[in-house]
C-alpha cells in the first residue's frame, strides 16, 4: 500500500494563517492537520465562552476553510484539525453551513466525549486527552473534514494513519511511528527549522518563511518527514531530534491508544531535507486517560519600575519598602519582585543605563491586586528614586488561570465519533493497558580521554528545546556527533544542570537518557508554578529555558570546540 501523506498547517491557535492555502498548494497531501489546542488555549476558550456560550471554538479555522475548503474538495484533501476546542459540534454545524454557502457536497463529522467538565467541579474547563482511533472512524465512513476537542496533539496523525492502513488498537508499533510521527509535525515549523538551536549554520535566507512540515507514512509506521518543495527552511536530522524533544519526559511517551518508546527512536538523513523515522517500539497504552483541567485561580497585576544610572539597589530597596508599606492594610495573598539588571556602566543610552525592577501580585479579590496596586505606584511618582517611572501604568488586574492533571480510567470518558448523516459510533476504549513505569536507564558511552578543556558556552557543542507541562518544563539537550555525546553524558548530570541552572536548586529534577538521539532529557518539576495561565516567572512558559542553559559556560574539551 501507499504511503500516507499528511501535512500541518498550524501549531497553534494564531499561527500562520496562511499555511493551509500554502500546504495545499504546495505539492500532493492525503491528509492536511490542524493543531489549533494547547494548555492555555483551552483556557482562553473557556473564559471566551463565560461571556459567549457560542464561542468555544477555534474561529480562525472556520476563516481559513472559508478560503481554502473548495481547494482542499478538489484535490481530494481530507482535513483533521483539533479546532472544535470545547465545542466540536457547534464548529462541525458552522463547517456545514459554510460547505453549503461555498456549494460544495463536503462530508462534516466531529469526535466528542472529551469534556469532563461536569465531574470537576469549580473547573472552567476538564477535557479528556483522547486518542486517533474516533478520528479513524469518521475516516472510515467518508468524512472529509473531521474536527475533534481536546485529543492528544499526535491523534491528529494516528486516526488518519490507522483509518488508511487498518490498523487495529493491538498493533503498538505501527501506532507508535505514527505517533512519533505525529509529534514532530504537531508543532508545524519548529521541525522545519524555526526555533532552532543551531539556525547560524545554515543560510538564514532559508528561515524567514519556513514551509510548513508532512509526513510520509507507511503501513509499518516508519515515515519520513519532509515539506514541499521550493518552501522555506529545512528538514535535517538536528531539526527533528529538536521537536522530538520538545514538551515530552522520559522514555515512554505515554498516550490512550499507545506507548511510544522514545528510546527505540532512529533517525536518518535520507536526502535534502528528508529524514527517517525508523525503529520505534510502541507498548499498551496507561490503564488511564489525562484531563486537562483549567480554573479560575484568582487575580493578577503587575508594574515595572524603570530605575536609572547610580544606586540601582538602593533605588531599588527604596521603592519596595515604598510600596510594602502602601500595601500593608490590604496586603496581596502572593507578592513577588524581581530585579533584572539590564544596566551597564557609563552607558551611552538611557535605555542601557537603566535596570527593571518588577512587581507581580496575586490575591483573590480582584480590589486588592487593582485599584490598591495601582494607586499605591502611581502616588509615589514624585516621591521616590530619582528618576522615577514605569513602563507602564498598572491596571484593573486581570484573571489568572491555573492548569492541573487529573486521570481517570479509559471507561470514564464515553469516546463517539459522530458521523456526517448524524449516526453515532462509539470508540471502544483500551482493553490492554500497561502501568507506566520508568524505564531503567541505559547503558552510557565511554566517556572522553582526559585533555585540556576550554571556558565556554554549552551552546557550541550541543542544542536544546524546551517547553511546559503544567507546573513543569522539560529542557531536552543533544549532541550532534558521537564523540559530543560521550562528553555530554557523563558531564550533564543532574547535579551540573541545577548549578547552571539556579531556578532549580530546590526542585525535583529528574534526567533521562536517549542515547539513539545522543540526547538527555530534564523535567523540572514545578518551575512553572500552577502553569502558563498563572505566569509564575519571566519566560512562563519555560521556551527559552533551553537557550539559557545553552549560554551557560562550563569546562568543555577542546577537542570538541
Amino acid at each position: 500500500m501507499r504511503a500516507l501523506r499528511v501535512g500541518n498547517a498550524s501549531g497553534f491557535y494564531g499561527d500562520r494563517f496562511d499555511a493551509m492555502r500554502e500546504m495545499l498548494t504546495g505539492g500532493e497531501l492525503d491528509v492536511l492537520t490542524g493543531d489549533y489546542l494547547a494548555e492555555l488555549t483551552m483556557l482562553i476558550l473557556g473564559r471566551e465562552r463565560l461571556k459567549n456560550p457560542g464561542a468555544g471554538y477555534a474561529r480562525t479555522f472556520l476563516r481559513q476553510l472559508a478560503e481554502c475548503l473548495g481547494l482542499a474538495h478538489e484535490r481530494g484533501v481530507r482535513i483533521v484539525a483539533n479546532a472544535g476546542g470545547l465545542d466540536p459540534a457547534g464548529l462541525a454545524a458552522a463547517v456545514r453551513e459554510l460547505a453549503a454557502r461555498l456549494g460544495l457536497p463536503v462530508r462534516v463529522a466531529h469526535v466528542e466525549g472529551d469534556d469532563l467538565t461536569a465531574a470537576h467541579p469549580g473547573s472552567l474547563a476538564a477535557h479528556a486527552y483522547l486518542g486517533g482511533f474516533g478520528i479513524a472512524a469518521c475516516l472510515r465512513e467518508g468524512a472529509d473534514v473531521v474536527v475533534t476537542g481536546r485529543v492528544t496533539d499526535a491523534a491528529l496523525v494516528t486516526g488518519p494513519a490507522a483509518a488508511h492502513f487498518g490498523w487495529g488498537p493491538g498493533e503498538y508499533d505501527r501506532l507508535a511511528g505514527a505517533v512519533v510521527a505525529g509529534h514532530v509535525l504537531e508543532c508545524g515549523t519548529q521541525a522545519t527549522g524555526g526555533n532552532y538551536a543551531f539556525f547560524t549554520d545554515h543560510d538564514v535566507r532559508r528561515l524567514h518563511h519556513p514551509g510548513f512540515p508532512l509526513a510520509e507514512i507507511d503501513e509499518d509506521g516508519t515515515a519520513v518527514i519532509t515539506k514541499h518543495p521550493g518552501t522555506g527552511g529545512l528538514v535535517d536530522v538536528g531539526t527533528v531530534t529538536a521537536q522530538l524533544l520538545y514538551e515530552t519526559g522520559g522514555a515512554r511517551y505515554a498516550g490512550p491508544d499507545v506507548t511510544a518508546r522514545l528510546d527505540t527512536v532512529r533517525l536518518s538523513q535520507e536526502g535534502p531535507d528528508r529524514v527517517r523515522i525508523e525503529g520505534v517500539r510502541g507498548e499498551a497504552p496507561p490503564p488511564t486517560l489525562k484531563v486537562g483541567l483549567n480554573r479560575l485561580g484568582g487575580f493578577r497585576n503587575e508594574v515595572t519600575f524603570v530605575l536609572t544610572g547610580l544606586d540601582i539597589e538602593a533605588k531599588a530597596g527604596l521603592v519596595r519598602q515604598q510600596m510594602a508599606d502602601a500595601m500593608a492594610k490590604s496586603p496581596p495573598k502572593e507578592v513577588r519582585w524581581d530585579l533584572v539588571r539590564t544596566d551597564r556602566p557609563d552607558a551611552p543610552t538611557e535605555e542601557t543605563a537603566s535596570a527593571l525592577l518588577r512587581l507581580v501580585v496575586r490575591d483573590p479579590d480582584q480590589q486588592v491586586v487593582g485599584r490598591a496596586l495601582s494607586g499605591a505606584a502611581v502616588e509615589l511618582a514624585l516621591a521616590s528614586y530619582p528618576g522615577f517611572h514605569v513602563l507602564a501604568p498598572p491596571g484593573k488586574g486581570a484573571p489568572y488561570g491555573v492548569f492541573e492533571d487529573v486521570y481517570v480510567p479509559h471507561g470514564a470518558v464515553d469516546h463517539v465519533a459522530v458521523l456526517h448523516d448524524g449516526r453515532r459510533v462509539p470508540v471502544t476504549p483500551a482493553h490492554e493497558t500497561l502501568v507506566l513505569d520508568a524505564v531503567r536507564e541505559p547503558p552510557l558511552p565511554e566517556p572522553l580521554p582526559d585533555g585540556p578543556r576550554k571556558r565556554a558556552p554549552l551552546g557550541l557543542v550541543a542544542g536544546a528545546r524546551s517547553g511546559d507541562k503544567g507546573g513543569n518544563a522539560n529542557v531536552g539537550v543533544w549532541a550532534r556527533t558521537d564523540e559530543a555525546w560521550r562528553w555530554l553524558a557523563h558531564e550533564m548530570t543532574v547535579d551540573r544542570f541545577r548549578q547552571l541552572i539556579p531556578e532549580s536548586g530546590q526542585l525535583k529534577v529528574t534526567r533521562h537518557a536517549l542515547p539513539n538521539l545522543r540526547a538527555l532529557n530534564f523535567v523540572v518539576e514545578g518551575i512553572l508554578g500552577e502553569g502558563v495561565a498563572a505566569q509564575h516567572r519571566f519566560d512562563p512558559q519555560a521556551k527559552a529555558l533551553g537557550e539559557w542553559l545553552r549560554s551557560r559556560h562550563l569546562d568543555i574539551p577542546e577537542a570538541l570546540l
